[in-house]
């Protein structure tokens, strides 16, 4: 869609920036993906609401489409649901992130024997983020399986992007509560929550003023979609705004249900200046990632 990618350079090159970083996009072995991809079409109890997805294109095309947008570095966001699947999908994306210099090489991790082996061998092949995901694995962040895991990633400096917020619907482990125990144990942890920690908003918000190396994406966050069952309330928008050099653009990208510029239109929405704008969606992403 020549005339979307139009759009969307333009909204950064009207800010003077040379592209976007976005921190949350999905990329995974294709029969994970389609896997994903059906799940989301059977409105399961996960997302419980009708979720087309907006970029359901084969890989190249995908990565094409975020090129012609002109996102200079995103992610490979991929996740286990299960013991023993951590590993290989950590292997696939060794070669995806080899073949994709624009991918920031990602890593993820399941609650299982061995974890703190198989993430220290990611870390060792470069991995530069990592991805946590609760709701759909179904464990404890705080799990003791995972304290070293954690402490690894802490001493390395790697943010870990984590789905812990209970949105879109609650798990027995999501919420504030169980992450907030491994920022007690880990206050260096450069923890990215996910979603700004939808519905929960305001808890989210404190963790990030109590611990400096906490970080909050904005995937899916303010646009029309997510406004109508998980609004961010008006009132704390000045907390947004003094968290400026902690808040990081995320799209969700594939699985959105709506047109990638949504994303950057609805963030221009809120009115926290075109200065909050370029931190946001680059230039605290390039910090973070020591992006030239």
């Amino acid at each position: 869609m020549p005339e979307e990618s139009a759009e969307v350079r333009s909204f950064w090159q009207e800010l003077g920036l040379p592209g976007v970083v976005d921190v949350h996009t999905h990329f995974m072995p294709e029969r994970v993906l389609d896997k994903v991809w059906a799940y989301f079409d059977s409105a399961g109890p996960l997302t419980g609401r009708p979720w087309p997805i907006a970029y359901r294109e084969e890989e190249g095309q995908r990565l094409a489409r975020l090129r012609e947008f002109g996102v200079r570095a995103f992610t490979a966001m991929l996740y286990p649901h299960k013991p023993g699947m951590a590993a290989w999908l950590n292997s696939w994306a060794v070669d995806f992130a080899a073949r994709t210099p624009d991918c920031l090489h990602t890593a993820t991790f399941y609650p299982e024997p061995g974890v703190e082996a198989y993430v220290a061998e990611a870390i060792t092949r470069g991995a530069r983020v990592f991805k946590a995901h609760v709701q759909v694995g179904a464990y404890d962040p705080a799990d003791r399986l995972l304290d070293g895991v954690w402490g690894l990633l802490a001493e390395a400096g790697l943010p870990v992007v984590t789905h812990c917020g209970s949105g879109p619907a609650p798990g027995k482990h999501t919420g504030p509560g169980p992450i907030a125990e491994v920022l007690a144990r880990h206050p260096r942890l450069r923890l990215v929550v996910a979603h700004l920690g939808l519905p929960e908003y305001t808890d989210f918000l404190d963790l990030a003023e109590r611990y400096q190396e906490v970080r909050l994406d904005t995937t899916m966050v303010f646009t029309p979609f997510t406004e109508e069952t998980a609004p961010f309330p008006k009132t704390e928008l000045p907390r947004l705004a003094a968290l400026e050099q902690r808040i990081l653009f995320g799209s969700d990208f594939p699985n959105i249900p709506y047109p990638y510029v949504e994303a950057l239109r609805s963030l221009e929405r809120l009115g926290l200046g075109e200065g909050w704008l370029r931190a946001v969606c680059h230039d605290n992403g390039a910090r973070l990632f020591g992006l030239g």
